[in-house]
């Protein structure tokens, strides 16, 4: 039996953000009935106990009780330090930790040799380029920054979700060549045959074909501002759907403020049914994609498989998964030109939709994704 660990998502089905829906998809499509993966899980309830999600998932609650933005990076510890101790109780072979961004700094290194007695073979997605988000101070990304070579110089394998991930690395850490994978996110197939589609849009006010859409999170580097200020100067009758977490936030609140006068702006504060989200993308005129730090970011891949149209800021991340489906925007005042000429729009709907529904099905499908997997965890 192979067991493998995985440290750095909030949980197994938890609603927040791109690694909570990687990790729940990976393991719900793992057709291996000799791997268990055992899912750690940040929670605030300290009697909260491991428990079973199938014969194949088990969930493990690690107790957190600060507060604030360093609250993620004690969980991350806490989770592999619980793994190293759940490893030696139970006598566990050869077991693999799957490590989900650079949370670890120099605890890696300093368990290094440990892990190595324990046969434990340490496997690191360093996500995105965490130091260069904007929402941390700059100690913090300098914090990523040591974090990430100090992780990835002390770990046995590097899985990349985008080969511009994979380019960055080796460019940077050209002695870690052969220890680099790449793998990207998947995509969930949603059959909307049977969904009265009409009554999930009529429930957001939406009308099909009306409306531009953007799912992400409120942060500073999925450019919302940027694409307001644009979306504000262009002269599109149609509307802007942000879906995100709306929680008050100085940011959120400042992109709201920025919205104030233009009545074609709609907020929605997060959707989590799957069939619901699936369908306002498949009915959106087109889908706007600001994120520029990250890999393959899975919200992308899903509108790939759905929105006929999709806008995307030009960094290599977005250009890899994108390529010739897609149309680009950067610079501010791009997006604006793009939107003016709804004719072309219209055009370029009727030609890069099935482009990138095609390409989605033959490099994206989480039977691709969990097949390369196997080869990590084997």
């Amino acid at each position: 039996m192979k067991h493998v660990f995985i440290i750095g998502a909030r949980g197994y089905h938890s609603n927040y953000g791109g690694w909570e829906t990687f990790v729940s998809n990976l393991v719900d499509y793992y057709d291996d009935k000799d791997t268990v993966f055992h899912i750690s899980m940040i929670t605030d309830d300290k009697n909260l106990k491991e428990y079973k999600v199938n014969d194949k998932i088990i969930v493990n609650p690690i107790y957190v009780k600060i507060k604030g933005s360093s609250k993620m990076f004690l969980y991350t510890i806490n989770s592999f330090k619980y793994y190293i101790k759940y490893v030696k109780e139970n006598n566990i072979n050869n077991p693999y930790f799957y490590i989900l961004g650079l949370k670890l700094f120099n605890y890696l290194k300093v368990k290094r040799k440990e892990t190595k007695k324990l046969g434990i073979n340490i496997i690191v997605n360093p996500d995105g380029l965490e130091w260069q988000r904007s929402k941390w101070s700059y100690p913090i990304k300098k914090f990523f920054l040591m974090s990430e070579k100090l992780m990835l110089n002390n770990c046995d394998k590097i899985v990349c979700d985008s080969l511009g991930i994979e380019e960055y690395v080796l460019d940077k850490y050209p002695k870690l060549k052969g220890k680099t994978t790449y793998i990207a996110y998947g995509y969930e197939e949603i059959n909307l045959e049977d969904i009265n589609e009409q009554e999930i849009l009529k429930k957001y006010n939406l009308k099909k074909d009306n409306y531009l859409l953007i799912v992400g999170r409120c942060v500073p580097e999925n450019n919302y501002e940027l694409i307001i200020k644009d979306f504000i100067k262009s002269k599109i009758d149609k509307q802007l759907v942000i879906i995100s977490n709306l929680s008050s936030t100085k940011y959120s609140d400042n992109l709201k403020e920025l919205a104030k006068n233009e009545k074609r702006i709609v907020f929605i504060d997060g959707v989590y049914d799957k069939i619901e989200l699936a369908c306002i993308r498949k009915n959106a005129f087109l889908y706007i994609h600001g994120h520029s730090v990250g890999g393959t970011n899975p919200s992308l891949i899903e509108s790939l498989s759905l929105t006929s149209l999709n806008i995307l800021y030009d960094v290599c991340f977005n250009r890899y998964a994108g390529e010739d489906t897609c149309l680009y925007f950067k610079e501010e005042g791009s997006l604006t030109k793009l939107l003016n000429d709804e004719n072309k729009l219209k055009k370029y709907k009727k030609e890069l939709g099935p482009k990138a529904k095609k390409k989605v099905k033959e490099n994206f499908t989480w039977k691709i994704i969990v097949d390369k997997y196997k080869e990590i965890f084997k």
